[in-house]
C-alpha cells in the first residue's frame, strides 16, 4: 500500500510535468490547427538556462532559494519566451498560408536545429548542479514503509494547478481569450474586425513557450541534471498527452499528462520498467481507436 502510494505521488508530478509542456501544444494547435514539433526542444533549452542560470547564481554566492528560485524563472521566462517568438516568425508565419505539410516540416527542422545548436554550443555531455531543494514530508507509515513527499514533488503540483486555473481563466474570461477563440474560428474574419490576427498567434507561441519555461525549471530542481536530448523524448509524451486528452483542451492536456505520468510510474514500479513507454502508446492507440477525439476533445465539425 505504501509503495503505491508512493508511486501516486511520483507519477502526479512526472504527469504534471507532461501536461504543462502539452499545454503549450494545445493551444497553438487551436489558435492555428497544427502542431509545433519545436516546442520539446524549447522545454529542453529552458532547462540550459535554468542550469546556467542556478551556475552564475552558486559563484556569486547567493544562498536565499525563495530569491534564486525568482531570478532563475524571471531569466529562463524572459529568453524562452524570446525563443518561441522567433520560432514562429521563423518557421510558421512565413508558411501560414501554405500546405498543412510545409509549416511541418518546417517545425521538425526548427527542432532538428534547435536540439543540434544546444549540443554544439553545450556539448554531449549532462549538465548537473547540486540539490536546490531537499528535504520533504512524510505523509503516512503503512507496515514500516513510509510515504514521502518531496518538496520538489509538492512544487511541481501546487505550481501546476495554479498555472492550470491561471490559464483556464486567461482563455475563458479574459479579452486576449476571446481573440484567440475568434482566431480559431476564423482568422479571416477575425481579421476584417480589427484583430490583430498575428500578433494573437504570437503571443500564443510566447505563452506557450513560457509554460515550457516553467516545466524546464521545474525539471531541473526535480531531477538536477539535464542533457540536449530531453527535449525530443518530453517533448513526443507531452504530444502524446495532448492527443490522449484532446487535442484543443487545456483540461484535456492537463488529463492526458496525468494519465501518462501515473502509468509510467506504476509500469516501472510494478511491471516492465523498459517498457513503459510502450505501456503510453499502447494506451494512446487504444484511446484512438475507440475515441478518436481524445477523452475531452469534441469531434470536429467541417462546413459545406
Amino acid at each position: 500500500m505504501a509503495h503505491a502510494l508512493q508511486q501516486l505521488i511520483n507519477g502526479l508530478a512526472l504527469g504534471s510535468l507532461y501536461g504543462l509542456i502539452a499545454i503549450g501544444y494545445t493551444m497553438v494547435y487551436g489558435i492555428i490547427g497544427m502542431i509545433n514539433f519545436a516546442h520539446g526542444d524549447i522545454y529542453m533549452i529552458s532547462a540550459f538556462i535554468a542550469v546556467t542560470a542556478f551556475t552564475l547564481l552558486a559563484a556569486a554566492g547567493v544562498s536565499s532559494i525563495p530569491l534564486a528560485l525568482a531570478f532563475v524563472l524571471i531569466v529562463t521566462l524572459f529568453f524562452t519566451t524570446a525563443y518561441g517568438w522567433a520560432v514562429e516568425r521563423t518557421a510558421y508565419r512565413p508558411l501560414r498560408g501554405a500546405p498543412r505539410l510545409a509549416p511541418l516540416i518546417s517545425a521538425i527542422g526548427m527542432s532538428i536545429f534547435l536540439q543540434n545548436f544546444v549540443q554544439v554550443s553545450q556539448g554531449a555531455r549532462v549538465k548537473p548542479i547540486p540539490p536546490v531543494i531537499e528535504g520533504g514530508l512524510t505523509l503516512a507509515t503503512i507496515d514500516g514503509h513510509a510515504v514521502h513527499l518531496a518538496w520538489t514533488q509538492l512544487l511541481i503540483i501546487v505550481v501546476t494547478v495554479v498555472l492550470m486555473i491561471a490559464f483556464t481563466w486567461l482563455i475563458t474570461q479574459t479579452n486576449f481569450g476571446r481573440q484567440q477563440r475568434a482566431c480559431e474560428q476564423d482568422r479571416t474574419m477575425t481579421a476584417l474586425l480589427g484583430i490583430n490576427v498575428d500578433r494573437v498567434i504570437s503571443s500564443t507561441f510566447m505563452i506557450g513557450a513560457a509554460l515550457a519555461a516553467v516545466a524546464g525549471v521545474m525539471v531541473t530542481i526535480y531531477y538536477g541534471v539535464v542533457d540536449f536530448f530531453i527535449g525530443f523524448v518530453a517533448g513526443i509524451k507531452a504530444f502524446t498527452a495532448a492527443v490522449l486528452g484532446g487535442i484543443g483542451s487545456l483540461p484535456g492536456a492537463m488529463l492526458g499528462g496525468l494519465i501518462i505520468g501515473l502509468v509510467e510510474a506504476f509500469w516501472g514500479a510494478y511491471l516492465w520498467a523498459e517498457y513503459k513507454d510502450v505501456a503510453t502508446f499502447g494506451i494512446l492507440i487504444l484511446v484512438l481507436m475507440f475515441r478518436p477525439s481524445g477523452l475531452l476533445g469534441r469531434p470536429e465539425v467541417e462546413k459545406v
